[in-house]
C-alpha cells in the first residue's frame, strides 16, 4: 500500500466539497496521555480545528508529548447506509523534537448499534531504520456515554490494550475518565501499564 498516493487521492476527492464547510475548535488537557495504549506524556494539553462539509471531513490535532509537539492532520468521508455507520479517511502523526517519528494511515470504521469496529493500515517511517508495515484494530461497544474497548496492532507491531471509561457533557465541558490495561508489548519499561486517566475539553463553534 502506498500511503501517500492514496492520502492524495482521497483529498481531492474531498476539496470537491468543501467550499461551504462548517468550522469548530476543541481544546482539552488529560491527567495522562496515552494513544492506542501507549505512553505519550505524563500530562497533556491540547486543541484542535475541524471542518465538515456533507458527509466530508478535514482537520488538525496538536498536543504536547515528552519532547516536544504531535501534530496530526486528518480528512476523510463518512455516511450511514440504514443502522450501519461507515468511514474511510487518511491521518498522518507528525512530531517535533526526537520523540518520534512520522506515522502515516489509511482508516476505515464501520459501526452498527452499540458496536464500533476500526482498521487502520499504516507506515512508520522509523528514524533511520527500514519503514515499518502496521494495521491497528479495535472493538469498541458504547451505550449512554460508558464504553469499553478491546484493541491491538499486527505486522511490524504487535501488542494490545483494553480500556473502559465513562463521558459526559457537563455545562458545555467534556468531562472523561478512563482505565486502561496495556501488555508488555506496550509498554516503554517492558512491563504491563494500568493508568486512570482524567479528561477535561471544551468545544467550539466557529461558523
Amino acid at each position: 500500500m502506498n500511503v501517500r498516493k492514496t492520502a492524495l487521492a482521497a483529498l481531492a476527492l474531498l476539496t470537491t466539497g468543501a467550499a461551504q464547510a462548517d468550522t469548530s475548535a476543541n481544546l482539552g488537557f488529560a491527567s495522562d496521555y496515552y494513544y492506542r495504549g501507549i505512553f505519550q506524556a505524563g500530562s497533556s494539553a491540547s486543541g484542535g480545528l475541524d471542518f465538515e462539509s456533507g458527509s466530508f471531513y478535514a482537520g488538525t490535532w496538536v498536543a504536547d508529548v515528552k519532547d516536544g509537539l504531535e501534530v496530526d492532520g486528518y480528512f476523510g468521508y463518512g455516511g450511514e447506509l440504514g443502522d450501519f455507520g461507515y468511514s474511510v479517511g487518511y491521518t498522518g502523526y507528525f512530531y517535533t523534537g526526537d520523540f518520534d517519528d512520522t506515522y502515516q494511515e489509511i482508516n476505515l470504521g464501520g459501526s452498527f448499534g452499540l458496536v464500533a469496529l476500526e482498521v487502520a493500515v499504516g507506515e512508520y517511517e522509523n528514524f533511520t531504520g527500514p519503514t515499518l508495515d502496521y494495521t491497528y484494530y479495535s472493538l469498541t461497544v458504547e451505550k449512554n456515554g460508558f464504553y469499553g474497548k478491546f484493541a491491538g496492532f499486527s505486522q511490524d507491531f504487535t501488542g494490545d490494550y483494553f480500556e473502559a471509561g465513562y463521558s459526559a457533557t457537563v455545562a458545555e465541558i467534556d468531562l472523561g475518565v478512563t482505565l486502561l490495561f496495556n501488555d508488555k508489548n506496550l509498554s516503554s519499561d517492558g512491563a504491563s501499564d494500568q493508568a486512570l486517566i482524567f479528561t477535561v475539553g471544551k468545544s467550539f463553534d466557529l461558523k
